[in-house]
């Protein structure tokens, strides 16, 4: 694989990754732009080495289980859970399905990562006001502040 190969690979999932944390900089949430670049990226560049690996006779397969525990890890720690409920699970679910985008950019399957990116996006932006209309419609009393949303 060439350098511009590497490049593009780590430029589109850090791309990838501010367009997810723009948005969630944007509601205010813990795991910003910054976060979600970082996480693409270290997650393209886990991927890349992995495929590296496999030159030096490495098993490639380990890489990718350590990422997913290591962004296990990170989503735990952005989950919060107090006397109103438990918050911080779609942030949390952000930072797994990020680190999986970053993963399909490091491996070269760039359809797949902006498509999931597009999803994701969709889901982030256009199914909070969906959510909260059915809430009211069934009359459900919900607990969390939703000036950010």
């Amino acid at each position: 694989m060439s350098s511009a190969d590497v490049i593009v690979r780590l430029l589109l999932a850090t791309g990838l990754g501010a367009a997810i944390g723009l948005e969630r900089e944007m509601r205010q949430k813990p795991a910003g732009l910054r976060t979600n670049m970082l996480i693409a990226v270290g997650s393209a560049l886990f991927s890349l080495a992995s495929i590296a690996m496999v030159h030096y006779e490495g098993t490639s397969d380990r890489i990718a289980a350590n990422i997913v525990t290591g962004v296990g890890f990170l989503g735990g720690g952005a989950i919060l859970r107090g006397d109103k409920g438990v918050h911080g699970m779609t942030t949390a679910a952000t930072i797994w399905v990020n680190a999986a985008i970053g993963m399909a950019a490091g491996i070269g399957e760039f359809r797949l990562a902006v498509a999931a990116t597009g999803i994701t996006l969709i889901v982030l932006i256009l199914l909070p006001p969906i959510e909260r209309y059915f809430e009211e419609r069934a009359g459900i009393i919900d607990v969390r502040d939703h000036t950010n949303r």
